[in-house]
């Protein structure tokens, strides 16, 4: 894994063509989002390990899944090949000591989505689980869908500037976060990551090489300016 400070992840990657690109432009690590409640993932599995086999230190792949069962998780890294794991689902802590114990070396992301009024609980469950986490990832929920990630939707930044100044464990910053706005979001939150994935497709659900290459400039300016 690459050092996790200043780093730079697009997520929802659809084929190897998208994933060179994404790399090209300076990304750091790719997300994979596979296995989806809704059963439509952007690629299929086996075309999401061959990229993810093929990456080179220090650039990595992240499994990002709602699955909330240790072995499971565990296994579907293994599968994969994924160094890290982005968990996105209501995963119990004794499931993420469990995960630890048994895979020790996986790179665990743990989210927090942020509704419009669980700051506090937000909070608590940082206290709780930062123990078995590498780092933590905000989002943003959907209230009209329930969604928990991909809403392409900001939050009240003040709630993850809190999570971070309270969580003993790095936090990558996610939702909504586009070309425009990411440097705002680094100077406003501190984060030591930052994520996109709706903020950088074009019209036709393919990452844009233009709005990607300047969602890593950005963030890179910004990170340089609060170091």
């Amino acid at each position: 894994m690459t050092t996790v400070n200043k780093l730079v992840q697009v997520a929802g990657i659809i084929d190897a063509a998208e994933a060179d690109m994404v790399i090209g432009e300076g990304a750091d690590w790719i997300g994979f989002a596979l296995r989806l409640p809704s059963g439509k993932d952007d690629i299929p599995e086996q075309d999401a390990a061959v990229i993810i086999k093929g990456l080179e230190a220090p650039h990595a792949g992240v499994l990002i899944s709602y699955l909330t069962d240790a072995e499971e998780v565990s296994e579907f890294c293994r599968e994969l090949g994924v160094v890290a794991v982005q968990l996105h689902g209501d995963v119990a802590t004794e499931e993420l000591r469990r995960l630890k114990e048994i895979r020790p070396e996986l790179f665990v992301l743990k989210s927090l989505v942020v509704k419009e009024d669980n700051a506090d609980e937000l909070l608590k469950l940082v206290d709780e689980t930062h123990p078995y986490v590498d780092m933590y990832i905000t989002d943003t929920f959907d209230p009209k869908t329930g969604a928990k990630g991909a809403t392409g939707l900001t939050h009240d930044w003040s709630v993850s500037a809190e999570l971070v100044r309270r969580s003993p464990k790095p936090l990558m910053m996610a939702g909504g976060l586009n070309p425009e706005n990411v440097g705002d979001a680094i100077r406003t939150v501190r984060p030591a990551a930052v994520d996109a994935h709706t903020g950088l497709e074009g019209p036709d659900g393919r990452k844009d090489r233009v709005k990607v290459a300047k969602f890593v400039t950005e963030a890179r300016r910004a990170f340089d300016e609060i170091a």
